[in-house]
């Protein structure tokens, strides 16, 4: 994967319109097997200093670098906060509804924080507006493909997201030791695909995922 510098060139440009803020959202853990979704915000509002430096998309940092950055990405963004859906509600009403229910989370803890949500701007990686489909009052939404590499705001949620969700997995791989979560994250490498064969599944695996009978 080739490396990319963000840039505040989008969100400035809507802070320039009129935005009294750009809300970076970027979604974490949507293919895993095990482990809940989650759903990355943060707030910018022109008040920001220089990004921190190093700062891409979650993807293309080594865990050691995210680790480093996320408390970075958290004191440059006015406000940050991540969302999250556990197995059993993307059990319960599938993926995307999930992903809503999570970013629906997150904004939530913007709104308490003080941040305008409603005269926002959302700048959402991707290409499907999941958000709006959680909530009973629509938001201002602008899906972006690779905002997370493009977009600085998407950059630092993106971080902050995935390292709140590996810390989760770490320390459930402590509990519940056997599936190898400090390492696979909940995702389906070979390990955790035979430890659920021949431990079966946990209260945190999204069960109508699996392939492998318990």
């Amino acid at each position: 994967m080739a490396v990319c510098d963000p840039t505040l060139e989008v969100e400035l440009g809507l802070l320039a319109e009129g935005a009294s803020c750009v809300i970076g959202c970027d979604e974490v853990g949507r293919g895993a097997l095990a482990g809940p979704v989650g759903v990355g915000v943060a707030a910018i509002d022109g008040t920001h200093g220089a990004m921190p430096v190093g700062l891409r998309d979650s993807k293309m940092l080594s865990e050691r670098r995210r680790e480093a950055l996320a408390p970075l990405a958290v004191a440059w963004v006015l406000h940050s906060a991540v969302g999250l859906a556990s197995a059993k509600e993307v059990d319960e009403i599938g993926i995307i509804a999930a992903l809503g229910l999570a970013g629906k989370r997150a904004l939530a803890e913007l709104f308490a924080a003080g941040v305008d949500v409603r005269g926002s701007v959302v700048l959402l990686d991707g290409n499907d507006d999941y958000l709006n489909k959680a909530l009973a009052t629509p938001l201002s939404v602008l899906t972006r493909i690779k905002a997370d590499q493009d977009c600085a705001s998407v950059s630092a949620a993106s971080v902050i997201a995935k390292v709140h969700r590996d810390r989760l997995m770490i320390a459930a791989d402590a509990v519940t030791p056997g599936y190898g979560w400090a390492g696979n994250k909940g995702y389906g490498s070979a390990e955790h695909m035979a430890a659920i064969g021949r431990l079966g599944p946990t209260g945190l695996h999204r069960k109508s995922w699996l392939t492998i009978s318990a």
